[in-house]
């Protein structure tokens, strides 16, 4: 389980965004209520030279978990993100903040700001690990827990409306349509698998590649995630190749090996070639008539 990639909505750039405000808000709630009862805490209001460390403290903390997030979203196609990686990176991040703390106590009792008692720096670094694991993790988690809800309503699916009531006769390639819905379960768009070349993803959201009725290329964007598309077309046409596309092999004329490994040519000269991964090439090769499709190398 802890080996198991995380979710990519996790990595997003809303959802990270998000997630820092929410643990903004909820660090701040949770400090004002619990200073009065901690004996381990100088954070003041008002002016006076401890309410100065106090800013300087929040501010270090919070560019510490914007920096942090930043990272994150910058390395999230660069590293694969374990649960383990994912746990011990948010780790890190209260282990630091625990850090400053603690250094800005101690100067501003070297300072005569405030008075420590018999208190080491040990001890101070302690206590402040559970106010930190508290006010940071705890958020975490319910920001995590929210997204994986947004997540579930991902309906995008593969319908057939062969049973639908028409005067029309219908030519069975035309009966299947793919059907896609946004994030919210509303229909954005509906295609006949025969005009959809590839899906391609752009970080929260999808782009859909067809030919329209004229034989034009076509793209429309969809709130929604590649993931949820990928598990909903097992078993048809569509097929993961990457981890930016899934393309439908109807389309495929040409599987051609490049120095960078293999790529597939659809049938439209527009559409640039889209790679194959490694991750995916098993898997997409097994899928191959080579005897309709031409192989290059």
């Amino acid at each position: 389980m802890m080996n198991t990639l995380v979710p990519r909505y996790l990595l997003g750039k809303y959802q990270l965004i998000a997630t820092v405000t929410f643990t903004a808000l909820f660090s701040m709630a949770f400090l004002l209520v619990s200073v009065p009862f901690s004996n381990n805490a100088w954070f003041k209001l008002g002016a006076s030279q401890a309410f100065l460390f106090t800013v300087i403290f929040c501010l270090m903390a919070l560019f510490v978990i914007i920096f942090s997030k930043r990272m994150m979203y910058k390395l999230r196609n660069r590293i694969s993100m374990t649960y383990v990686k994912y746990v011990l990176w948010d780790v890190a991040e209260v282990i630091i903040i625990s850090a400053m703390y603690t250094g800005l106590t101690m100067d501003a009792h070297r300072l005569g700001i405030i008075d420590i008692g018999e208190r080491t720096a040990s001890n101070i670094f302690f206590k402040s690990l559970i106010y930190s694991f508290t006010s940071l993790l705890v958020p975490y988690i319910i920001a995590g827990m929210y997204f994986a809800i947004i997540d579930k309503n991902n309906t995008i699916r593969l319908m057939n409306f062969s049973n639908v009531v028409s005067d029309v006769v219908v030519a069975p390639d035309d009966e299947k349509k793919i059907t896609l819905f946004d994030n919210n379960g509303v229909l954005k768009l509906a295609v006949s698998a025969r005009n959809l070349y590839y899906i391609e993803s752009d970080d929260n959201y999808i782009k859909v590649w067809y030919s329209d009725a004229k034989g034009e290329l076509k793209t429309y964007m969809i709130r929604s995630k590649l993931k949820t598309v990928e598990e909903s077309f097992l078993g048809s046409s569509l097929i993961r190749c990457h981890r930016k596309y899934i393309v439908n092999l109807d389309k495929v004329t040409v599987l051609r090996k490049e120095r960078d490994g293999y790529e597939l040519a659809l049938d439209n000269e527009s559409i640039q070639p889209i790679p194959i991964t490694k991750t995916y090439l098993d898997t997409v090769l097994s899928k191959f008539d080579f005897k309709s499709v031409r192989k290059e190398s």
